[in-house]
């Protein structure tokens, strides 16, 4: 039988971009999956038995003695789960000097105590000045990070990360903040991303792209949704007469954060680090008895935990 130059330049042509499509192949997708939570011996159970492997944590390091953060190290370390970061609230360029003090201290001493525990990051808001330009506050956050948390952040092998939380002292609520400190301090490593959708989509942005174009400094995620109500958002607009809420958190898969969408990106880029989901859907509170999850916050994560499952893949040793 005789074979055609065209048939043969066709048949090398497909054969050469099925080789290409064998090379070029997605990054094993293995991320962590987990709770935000404060530290209890009860929580950690929980937190094992429902087969979760990571956690963010709260703890105040002005509570914790040696001995105390030797036990917390070792339960941890039993019960096989990984903290990813460890939640630091507040403000770091507050104008009042007596409070950015109070405050400055305090990240420095929950930044030693990611040291002691091998917690790779803290987790917060950027600081901000209200009034302030984004260039001035830009600078004075930059400022205030390489005099005061720098030396310690490297000493102790730890990053500073920003949610995008809008509500907060906090410039990092997206890309443009994004961009204008990632510039200003150099793409240093000493800074990045603790991602969460849920705050781009209250603020009208879309997480996804912003996923995709800011996926080399995520270092940790929070998994939460938005729930947009638009019966309410329809008649008042975003900024209501007596402060009407058109919007709440709920837990992933029950608001309007694109999942699939999100988890393509982190996917594609191989994202192994930890999602921890932070529940502050109110149809699951209250949420701490003592310092314990209650019974109805615990049904909170499991119900989140069992959609996940649908999306991500299981850990494996």
């Amino acid at each position: 039988m005789t074979v055609s130059r065209r048939a043969l330049l066709a048949g090398s042509s497909i054969a050469a971009f099925a080789q290409a499509q064998q090379r070029v192949r997605v990054p094993s997708w293995k991320p962590r999956l987990g709770v935000l939570g404060s530290y209890s011996d009860a929580n950690i159970d929980f937190v094992k038995a429902e087969g979760f492997t990571s956690m963010e944590l709260r703890l105040d390091p002005k509570k914790l003695d040696d001995s105390a953060i030797s036990a917390i190290k070792e339960k941890l370390t039993k019960a096989g789960i990984w903290v990813s970061s460890l939640d630091v609230g507040g403000n770091h360029i507050d104008p009042d000097p007596a409070k950015r003090e109070q405050q400055n201290q305090h990240t420095i001493e929950c930044i030693e105590l990611c040291g002691k525990l091998g917690i790779p990051a803290i987790g917060g808001q950027s600081g901000t000045i209200k009034g302030q330009s984004l260039a001035k506050q830009v600078d004075e956050i930059v400022r205030v990070y390489n005099e005061r948390y720098f030396k310690v952040c490297e000493r102790n092998k730890v990053r500073i990360l920003w949610e995008p939380y809008a509500g907060g002292p906090n410039i990092a609520t997206g890309p443009v903040g994004w961009e204008a400190l990632f510039k200003a301090f150099g793409d240093s490593p000493n800074v990045g991303l603790q991602f969460d959708p849920s705050h781009l989509v209250w603020q009208f942005m879309d997480p996804v792209q912003a996923a995709r174009d800011f996926a080399s400094k995520i270092y940790d995620v929070h998994l939460k949704d938005t729930e947009i109500l638009w019966h309410v958002l329809r008649r008042t607009g975003i900024q209501p007469v007596d402060n009407i809420r058109w919007w709440r958190f709920r837990i992933p898969g029950y608001g309007s954060v694109d999942w699939k969408g999100f988890f393509t990106v982190l996917e594609e880029v191989g994202y192994n680090g930890a999602m921890n989901i932070e529940n502050e859907d109110a149809f699951y509170y209250p949420n701490y008895d003592q310092n314990n999850f209650t019974e109805q916050f615990k049904r909170g994560f499991h119900t989140a935990h069992e959609f996940l499952k649908t999306l991500v893949p299981p850990l494996t040793a």
